[in-house]
């Protein structure tokens, strides 16, 4: 089962100037062949389809935890396209090539890649052997890594230079720990791959916060009880920095997600968004529920958001 939480693992920037041409862009990170969707769904149909759980533990343990994190990122990259989009006036758009965002997406994300190509599941590769899938994870998180670092070169957008910043730390962690489990497996030695494409992560200004923080160093367990036993393969030495590995027994704090305004001129949610909000306050108020909105966000209107997070953390 899932268990979803109403954060964002990373904080990105409030709307600013529309980037419709950068939000194409940044749909190769979403629906692309190496993709948060491919990585996402790579590890959950291995993870399904795992065999001699109890034999394998760690493994297993490892595939599945590192899945959920993945469902988070598809979030942030939808998040990161639904920023760039905010604000783009449809009547201006004739020149854009890109227009699913309009006829299908209402100014949202899709799960298509930057040429408007469907995601598809041929991109998902479950063969059932342990070696080969391993292997095949540590290829797929190092082409995930190139590509967000040609998207980092090509979107200077403030919303897609912070999360390509960031997903490339957490990239980082995914491709240290199939490696580390590839050793742990075979013996071989994977640590002469790193930096791969070799570019350290650290020379990247909008990674630089992250790396401060450890998040290099830290596999997250995305669950209250299980997936405990990623302990045995996701310890020792980062192979680039030489520091220590860690496994953090909770997800990631997270940070509360931005409200973004209505778009009427493609009805999202609708060409009248203030009727549909009386008709959810008055099914609010029949409901019982009291008059201030219970969720959080992080732009405002919610009194103190800072503080209400913190509460709802400890």
């Amino acid at each position: 089962m899932f268990l979803r939480i109403d954060r964002w693992q990373t904080e990105l920037p409030p709307p600013s100037t529309p980037d419709p041409a950068g939000a194409a862009t940044v749909q190769e990170l979403m629906g692309g062949k190496f993709g948060e969707m491919s990585t996402l769904m790579n590890y959950t149909f291995q993870s399904f389809n795992y065999r001699f759980k109890q034999g394998t533990r760690p493994f297993y343990d490892l595939i599945a935890n590192i899945a959920a994190e993945e469902f988070g990122h598809i979030e942030l990259v939808a998040a990161t396209i639904n920023t760039m989009l905010t604000g783009v006036d449809i009547s201006d758009v004739d020149g854009e090539a890109y227009k699913h965002h309009y006829n299908f997406g209402g100014k949202g994300a899709l799960p298509a890649d930057s040429h408007g190509l469907p995601w598809n599941g041929t991109y998902v590769h479950s063969s059932g052997d342990l070696v080969e899938d391993l292997t095949h994870n540590y290829f797929l998180e190092t082409g995930a890594r190139s590509g967000k670092l040609r998207v980092y070169e090509m979107c200077d957008h403030p919303a897609a230079r912070a999360l390509t910043g960031y997903l490339l730390v957490r990239g980082g962690v995914h491709q240290v720990a199939y490696a580390r489990a590839l050793e742990k497996l075979t013996g071989a030695d994977m640590s002469k791959l790193f930096p791969s494409p070799r570019i350290p992560t650290a020379k990247i200004p909008e990674c630089q916060p992250h790396i401060e923080a450890g998040e290099h160093l830290k596999l997250y367990r995305f669950s209250p009880e299980d997936y405990r036993e990623i302990v045995a393969v996701f310890n020792g030495a980062h192979p680039e920095t030489g520091e220590e590995l860690q496994v953090v027994d909770h997800p990631p704090e997270g940070f509360p997600p931005q409200d973004l305004p209505p778009e009427p001129d493609v009805f999202a949610p609708d060409y009248a968004p203030d009727e549909i909000a009386e008709i959810a306050q008055k099914l609010r108020k029949a409901a019982g529920l009291p008059d201030k909105v219970t969720g959080i966000v992080a732009d405002g209107g919610n009194g103190g958001v800072v503080s209400k997070v913190k509460d709802k953390l400890t």
